[in-house]
């Protein structure tokens, strides 16, 4: 053991909040197994039971328009492109059924920043789908969706919001974070919310009291000690207003992409891991941590549940931004539970709160 690592493991395991110093100490000098025993500790600490959750849900995109221009993504188009769609009523109808037949009790609903749209059709949809789907949460939208609407309808973000709300949506998804640090943010979008901005809206949301989640993409641009100052924005604003009810990071994704293009590659399991472990440690304030099976497989999401998470995330049952970077694993319920089973744990359905709905359906 160093002398810089040990008195950070002694503040760990006795319950202490490690520094941003601390952390990127961690992420550039410690092994993976002290990271793992670290990351666990954490997790059993805030969840002593040997559960392990995840959702039953499915990815809505109801449009692939956006004028954001992310160079890291390849699922959208820019709005005059040919491939340009915004989904029909009756086709999101269509895919929440299909949901609900499986027992799904929520639909993540998410797209681009199309010009076209304003704020009176996130009203309209919302209270379509509540009005066909009394019971369904909505965990909708993102900190750049929300700005791009508020500048597109020009109105305030607290009435922006406040009328989503009033309308049906019920929690916001973290989506949009990549890296909460400007520098980095321009040179990955021409067009997105900055980090301010980002943060902003989830204040904002908590404000109103929408529970919402974070999220990190990295392994890009970004330098570890970047990857610290978004942890750092995040634990802030969770000090302030709680209302973050998880966290969600995964590696980028190059394949397809202006960004993969251009030489970036991606970081291995091995980076993900590391960077998962310290995440789950210093976000003390954050109660559950997600895996990332959806970029890093079946075995090492199962693997990541001894690195500090205690969420398999979602069923995800469709999913197109990743798989349009060439991504493409899958897992039903039987086989989310399963894979807790044998990390040794047992599968529990929840809610986005994590309010726990029982045992798996089909497993």
């Amino acid at each position: 053991m160093s002398a810089a690592l040990a008195p950070i493991e002694r503040r760990v395991l006795s319950g202490g909040r490690i520094s941003p110093g601390d952390a990127l100490v961690l992420l550039e000098t410690a092994d993976l197994p002290t990271l793992s025993a670290l990351a666990d500790s954490v997790r059993w600490r805030l969840h002593p039971e040997p559960s392990v959750t995840y959702i039953i849900d499915r990815n809505i995109n109801y449009t692939n328009a956006c004028n954001a221009f992310c160079n890291f993504c390849a699922f959208y188009r820019a709005p005059k492109h040919d491939e340009v769609y915004v989904l029909s009523w009756e086709t999101i109808a269509e895919k929440i059924r299909e949901v609900r037949a499986v027992g799904g009790e929520q639909i993540l609903l998410q797209g681009g920043h199309n010009p076209d749209l304003r704020i009176d059709y996130y009203e309209d949809l919302f209270r379509k789908i509540k009005a066909e789907f009394p019971s369904l949460w909505i965990h909708g939208l993102s900190p750049p969706e929300v700005m791009h609407i508020v500048k597109s309808s020009r109105i305030t973000l607290s009435d922006t919001i406040a009328r989503l709300r009033a309308a049906g949506l019920d929690s916001i998804p973290g989506g949009g974070a990549e890296i909460l640090v400007d520098t980095v943010r321009r040179r990955l979008a021409r067009n997105k919310c900055t980090a301010g901005e980002w943060l902003g809206v989830m204040e904002e949301a908590h404000r109103q009291g929408l529970p919402t989640t974070a999220t990190m993409m990295f392994g890009h641009i970004e330098s570890r000690a970047e990857r610290v100052q978004h942890l750092q924005a995040l634990r802030d604003l969770q000090d302030r207003t709680g209302g973050f009810t998880a966290f969600i990071c995964w590696t980028f994704q190059p394949g397809n992409t202006e960004l993969g293009e251009n030489g970036v590659g991606e970081v291995g399991s091995v980076e993900y891991l590391r960077t998962l472990a310290v995440s789950r440690v210093f976000l003390d304030n954050i109660p559950n941590v997600q895996a990332s099976w959806v970029t890093q497989g079946p075995r090492i999401g199962q693997a990541s549940l001894r690195f500090g998470v205690n969420d398999m995330g979602s069923t995800m049952f469709e999913e197109n931004v990743v798989s349009a970077a060439g991504t493409t694993y899958s897992m039903n319920e039987a086989d989310i539970a399963r894979a807790i089973r044998e990390a040794g744990f047992t599968p529990l359905r929840r809610t986005m709160r994590y309010e726990v709905l029982g045992a798996p359906l089909h497993a």
